[in-house]
């Protein structure tokens, strides 16, 4: 789904967000500046700016020296692009962080202070999936590494096919 050029509500606390330009990745994020600090992001767009080495610039001086509502972490939220109710999630294997998803449109909501914490936990998206590999070993045990072989095989067996077909036809 494309930027929302809409003028958002913020599904926390109902104030009006305001749209922050971010030059690095050209598009808008929605920021709650005057209630809770809540940050929205559209489809796709969440991705660009977990990561610690990702600039965050324009979202840090959005915020900045300012105090923000309380609001009940807890409470379902509608989402402010398509409407349709917002589903909490964790953002990780550790299950510390919890976020708001929309599988509507793809929205994500992060209450104030959440888009560090995330930011925090995990350096890289390979740190992240390494530590989902590694509970997957350390909870299912040789079952996952079944599953896991057996899955390389496949890969294995379906290039070795790939390149016999390509060979038989040309010898």
């Amino acid at each position: 789904m494309a930027d929302s050029t809409k003028t958002l509500v913020c599904p926390a606390c109902g104030k009006e967000m305001e749209k922050i330009y971010i030059e690095r990745t050209k598009c808008f994020i929605d920021i709650c500046t005057n209630g809770c600090g809540g940050i929205f992001f559209d489809n796709r767009e969440f991705k660009k700016f977990d990561e610690d080495h990702e600039a965050i610039d324009e979202i840090k001086n959005a915020l900045e020296g300012k105090e923000f509502k309380h609001v009940d972490a807890s409470y379902k939220r509608i989402c402010p692009v398509c409407g349709m109710k917002m589903m909490k999630n964790s953002t990780s294997i550790k299950g510390e962080i919890i976020i708001d998803e929309c599988y509507g449109c793809g929205g994500k909501f992060l209450d104030y202070g959440e888009l560090d914490k995330i930011r925090a936990e995990y350096k890289t998206e390979e740190e992240r999936s390494k530590a989902v590999i590694d509970y997957l070993k350390a909870n299912m045990g040789s079952e996952f590494e079944e599953m896991h072989s057996h899955k390389l095989n496949q890969k294995n067996a379906n290039k070795k096919g790939i390149l016999n077909n390509i060979i038989n036809k040309f010898f």
